[in-house]
């Protein structure tokens, strides 16, 4: 269970599945096709017992039980969680607005919130949470990242950041710091559109980029932008220079890189070029949200297996959960 042989042999991909019980024909996609792990929305989740189920079934299917099991829990406006409790009224910039209130009293609300949330998460099975966001909220940023960042202010984010990531670390739950390596200059929503962002890099390092510096996520989220000073011809999951020079590089995240959703419309290939191009960028895994069994089949079929870092990270990861 979980030696290295198990986590060698995952295709490059989270995919999604369609409702609340794993069908038949999704369960014999874990099984025989083994994608890297699973990421769970709203539409998966109806009741406490039902999801543990849910999940019991996907780790049975894998024969892994540290079998990677995601979901999108940010409290506010993004929570899947919300037939089972109430989360919208934590967003994080609930916690961001709190923070220049009462730094004490914050820190001390933050950590315990995360604490009550990574019981929920290991009683429930789940072992990965998408948090938490660093985008840097400005005049121009699209709504769409509103309430789901901390703060205008990059130290108030780098703060808040590095208390979510330590304290999901302290409960055994991964983090996934996102979107890096910045989504805030963007004034438009990239499920729909490609954003561009023509801030110069000087500026983008100093401020949006340093917000990802120096945290122990195990994982990072693209953003789907182009920012047109570094590459104007490529979105950052499909950009070489991107994820090299700046993710790597100037930031220096170490841990696995997973694509936004390959699904998105600000990636204009097909889903399987999108895949394609976000691995050859770079990026370690791809992430497939729709839950449609013929996209996750065919992404599934044609997806390497992943590589020897990925497999060393995954093997680091997995120790971390024990």
């Amino acid at each position: 269970m979980g030696s290295n042989f198990k986590t060698m042999k995952k295709k490059a991909i989270i995919i999604s599945l369609s409702g609340t019980t794993l069908e038949k024909r999704e369960k014999n996609l874990i099984q025989n096709e083994s994608p890297w792990g699973v990421i769970l929305f709203k539409r998966n989740i109806l009741s406490i017992n039902q999801i543990k189920s849910l999940i019991r079934k996907i780790k049975k299917a894998s024969n892994d039980k540290n079998f990677p099991i995601l979901i999108d829990e940010e409290g506010g406006a993004v929570t899947r969680l919300s037939k089972i409790f109430d989360n919208r009224a934590y967003s994080q910039k609930f916690f961001g607005d709190l923070y220049v209130k009462d730094r004490k009293l914050c820190l001390s609300l933050y950590k315990n919130y995360i604490f009550s949330m990574c019981s929920v998460f290991k009683s429930l099975g789940i072992n990965i949470n998408t948090v938490p966001v660093l985008d840097v909220l400005k005049k121009k940023t699209h709504k769409i990242i509103n309430t789901r960042s901390y703060s205008k202010n990059k130290k108030v984010i780098k703060i808040l950041g590095k208390i979510c990531v330590e304290t999901y670390n302290i409960n055994r739950i991964a983090t996934v710091i996102k979107h890096i390596p910045g989504h805030g200059s963007s004034n438009s929503d990239s499920h729909y559109k490609l954003p561009i962002v023509s801030d110069a890099y000087k500026d983008l390092l100093k401020i949006d980029f340093d917000c990802f510096k120096g945290l122990h996520s195990y994982f990072a989220m693209t953003a789907h932008i182009i920012y047109s000073k570094i590459d104007n011809l490529k979105t950052c999951t499909h950009s070489k220079k991107i994820i090299n020079d700046v993710i790597r590089n100037k930031i220096k995240f170490k841990g696995i890189l997973i694509s936004d959703d390959i699904s998105m419309k600000a990636l204009k290939f097909d889903l399987i070029e999108n895949a394609k191009k976000s691995l050859e960028a770079g990026c370690n895994l791809v992430l497939y949200c729709s839950g449609k069994y013929d996209e996750n089949l065919k992404l599934l079929r044609h997806m390497p297996y992943i590589d020897s870092f990925t497999a060393k990270k995954t093997s680091e990861f997995y120790r971390f959960l024990r």
